[in-house]
């Protein structure tokens, strides 16, 4: 837990981002986890993945914008993601974090240019899955989904497991009919919003799994965690749910193992595969959510 806390508070030194995003970093010590730096890297490894039977969502890295220009520049960013997924026929999904949009700016144009990415994605018949940032976001954010949703019908939300409000939070979605990416969680959160036991979080997903498993519209379940993956399987099977009502995510560069597993069992995967020069809070989160991958940076930072 200390490990994981660390890593999380470094994530936001501001410092330390400028000297890791440097360009040459990027090649040594986030490979593992992010596709590149650029549009081209991700469509490349996308191409990779779809030769292996595996869906993806493109994800250019980013939060937190600082003005206008920057959001402006982020929807051109992911407009240009749906382009190259139409030409390329990829079967891939766009994720999106909202302050990457302008949400800490302006909420109503944060809306518009999450309007924008829906009206593009439904005319390519695919879908903008809404990313969730901390605690903090978690209302604004579902009040532009749920706006969304009603315009074009094609969102998905993620909602956070270790979150004590997602319960709720999944029963209001099902009532709604909107689809939900469930993953556990990796943001620094007080006690009082977040779950702090790993055992809390694992209890707290499994319960919510079965929730959007009986009442979801065509969830997603996003864990590389086998216990729950094996769970979820044998849930479905007693459901009687088959690939085409859900499907499992994962991260790019985590989990292959559990990945054939699923894929044995006839289900399909998407992988997330973020891309982009802004890497460092992404990286920073993975390693948090794994500390063992402290020696894996060590390593490669003593190359650098």
């Amino acid at each position: 837990m200390l490990l994981r806390n660390l890593f999380l508070f470094l994530s936001r030194r501001k410092w330390l981002r400028t000297r890791m995003e440097q360009p040459g970093m990027a090649g040594r010590v986030a490979r593992r986890f992010v596709a590149g730096r650029t549009l081209e890297d991700a469509v490349q490894v996308s191409r990779r993945l779809a030769g292996e039977g595996i869906l993806v969502t493109l994800d250019h890295l980013g939060e937190n914008v600082t003005n206008g220009l920057e959001a402006a520049a982020s929807l051109a960013d992911y407009q240009d993601a749906l382009l190259r997924l139409r030409q390329e026929r990829l079967s891939g999904t766009i994720s999106v974090k909202l302050t990457q949009l302008g949400l800490d700016l302006d909420a109503e144009a944060c809306r518009e240019r999450v309007f924008l990415l829906c009206d593009e994605a439904l005319g390519s018949g695919t879908r903008v899955e809404v990313d969730m940032e901390a605690s903090g976001y978690v209302d604004r954010t579902l009040a532009i989904v749920e706006a969304a949703h009603a315009r074009t019908g094609n969102v998905r939300a993620v909602i956070q497991a270790y979150l004590r409000r997602s319960e709720a939070d999944v029963r209001r979605l099902n009532q709604l009919g909107i689809p939900v990416r469930l993953c556990k969680g990796a943001y620094l959160e007080p006690e009082s919003a977040a779950f702090a036991a790993k055992r809390e979080v694992d209890e707290n997903y499994a319960r919510l799994m079965s929730l959007l498993l009986a009442d979801g519209a065509q969830p997603a379940l996003a864990t590389h965690d086998g216990k729950l993956v094996r769970r979820a399987l044998r849930e479905m099977a007693r459901r009687g749910i088959g690939p085409a009502e859900m499907e499992f995510q994962m991260l790019y560069g985590i989990g292959r193992d559990v990945r054939r597993t699923i894929l044995r069992a006839g289900y399909r995967v998407r992988l997330y595969v973020p891309y982009g020069a802004a890497w460092y809070p992404y990286f920073m989160r993975r390693l948090a959510e794994r500390p063992a991958n402290l020696w894996f940076l060590a390593r490669n930072l003593m190359r650098a």
